[in-house]
């Protein structure tokens, strides 16, 4: 973080409410974190902390763990994932959501036959043969797209496997 964009954060977090810092804070929660963990990060007490995740595992946001005699929070990727296919069926239709699956494999092939690898693991794992820094740099982003391709897959062809059963039901009837 540069010096800069500190101050704007800081600025940012100054003109949201207590509950509006929890709550942006919790959506981006990569691991369990404790109550107390989120209120040193938003400048809240504990109390309010607790407060606005409880909140959010009310409406599915987050889940509570119990670790030990701590509980601690996560985003539910579960509901997450849910909510992400329904944006994509709502915002693409059939066509554009087979197109995007088509995208998507076809350059995870093109990777695999041109670099002759199975998997984004063994694409950085032949960083080790080369030693051209262009060449290493290319891979690791390579392999990191492929990663991220590789979890979309599975949220894509779920929209599509159920695009014409969520269709009807997210009809509004005139």
């Amino acid at each position: 973080m540069t010096e800069k964009s500190g101050r704007n954060d800081r600025r940012d977090q100054i003109s949201m409410t207590r509950g509006e810092r929890v709550r942006a804070a919790a959506r981006t929660l990569r691991k369990p974190r404790s109550a107390s963990w989120i209120a040193d990060e938003t400048d809240v007490s504990v109390k309010t902390a607790q407060k606005y995740l409880e909140q959010l595992v009310e409406d599915d946001v987050l889940r509570r763990l119990e670790r030990g005699e701590q509980a601690v929070y996560c985003v539910d990727q579960l509901m997450a994932t849910y909510r992400e296919i329904a944006k994509l069926q709502r915002e693409h239709d059939r066509e554009e959501l087979t197109d995007a699956l088509e995208s998507m494999r076809t350059r995870i092939v093109d990777w695999t036959e041109t670099y002759g690898v199975e998997s984004p693991g063994a694409l950085r794992a032949s960083i080790a043969d080369v030693e051209d820094s262009g060449e290493i740099e290319r891979r690791r982003e390579i392999a990191s797209e492929w990663e991220h391709l590789e979890g979309r897959l599975p949220v894509v062809r779920a929209a599509l496997n159920e695009y014409d059963w969520a269709s009807e039901r997210d009809a509004v009837s005139a």
